[in-house]
């Protein structure tokens, strides 16, 4: 489990016995709470002043354990309150400063606003945000929401709110527009993943019609298991075809 510092200290300082890390074994020591990290995305961050490693004289990042520990402080912030990355970074900064900062109202705490709310459906509970909080939580434009919704990336409920997946989708689908990939390349992604989610509902749908409570319990953790399954296969043959096309 990864150990982070609860504040106080300034990012990019080492002590001279510390051991620099490079940006791979960050990534290493990051994926066990964030599976959905990736190198670009701790370049972003670096890139929007939230983390400052030291540089090698040939130019390669070498991170503290000060810097990683900022850097899971701001990937939990977005994960768990959806703040922006301005309002993160002027958070952790202060604490840096040794300043006794609050953390302030996001779409994951506070009063519900925009639209957001918890409905219980059967025990479980179903996180909704607004279209505002999603914006700010993506750090996205209306115009870029309203192509993510044309093209079926992101889908408004018949309320107008949000499942709080949307927001993982939408900083999915901004980082790969920053290699150039549109929402209109994306399409064959999305057909895929609503085939695999019909074939999980095919093997789920039996125990959710269930009159045992306990069945139809069973059928969402079920569910869940077989869409992780499913995504590690997706990413294992993704990464079996490039191989194959680069060899």
């Amino acid at each position: 489990m990864l150990r982070t510092p609860t504040g106080g200290a300034g990012h990019g300082t080492a002590t001279p016995d510390e051991r620099a890390m490079s940006i791979g074994t960050v990534l290493l020591q990051l994926r066990d709470e964030f599976p959905e990290v990736t190198i670009s995305k701790i370049r972003f961050l670096e890139a929007e002043g939230l983390i400052e490693p030291q540089r090698t004289p040939s130019g390669y990042r070498k991170f503290s354990t000060a810097d990683v520990g900022r850097l899971a402080q701001v990937l939990r912030m977005q994960r768990d309150h959806y703040l922006p990355l301005k309002v993160i970074r002027e958070h952790l900064d202060a604490l840096a400063r040794g300043e006794q900062a609050t953390l302030p109202p996001g779409a994951g705490q506070g009063e519900l606003t925009d639209g957001r709310r918890d409905q219980e459906a059967g025990g479980v509970t179903a996180a909704r945000i607004g279209r505002s909080e999603l914006l700010a939580a993506a750090e996205a434009t209306e115009d870029q929401l309203d192509e993510w919704e044309s093209y079926g990336l992101i889908v408004p409920t018949p309320e107008g709110s949000y499942e709080a997946e949307a927001v993982t989708v939408a900083r999915l689908v901004a980082d790969l527009g920053r290699f150039g990939l549109e929402p209109r390349h994306l399409r064959p992604v999305r057909a895929a993943a609503e085939r695999e989610a019909g074939l999980v509902e095919q093997v789920v749908a039996p125990l959710r019609r269930h009159r045992n409570p306990q069945t139809r319990a069973h059928a969402e953790a079920t569910a869940r298991e077989l869409a992780e399954l499913s995504v590690r296969l997706h990413a294992a043959l993704v990464q079996t075809a490039l191989k194959v096309r680069f060899h």
